[in-house]
């Protein structure tokens, strides 16, 4: 069970400070524009030769209650460029992580 509120919550995802505005659309829905903390890191992915290769792992937080139908296929838009949710990761605290595939 989340000790914060939804409102608590909205702190953190405030686009003035740590988030970004991004429009989430779910397959067949209508678009809403949601906020969220962005992170497109390179991570270093063994490909079983003697260098690994890196790759970007963008990853979407944001609020449950703003993604809570949220599945795999469903699209958002960070920085106008789009993206595929490939996974969606509700921690059960009131926040999901959507890991993102680059269109």
């Amino acid at each position: 069970m989340a000790v914060e509120t939804d409102t608590e919550r909205a702190v953190f995802f405030d686009s003035d400070d740590f988030a970004v505005s991004a429009t989430y659309t779910p397959a067949g829905g209508a678009a809403t524009t949601i906020s969220g903390i962005f992170d497109d890191a390179f991570e270093p992915v063994e490909a079983g030769g003697f260098v690994p290769v890196a790759s970007s792992a963008p990853i979407f937080q944001c609020k449950t209650s703003d993604v809570a139908s949220a599945a795999e296929g469903d699209a958002l838009t960070v920085n106008a460029t789009s993206y595929l949710i490939r996974v969606v990761m509700d921690d059960g605290t009131g926040v999901t992580m959507l890991q993102l595939e680059k269109q």
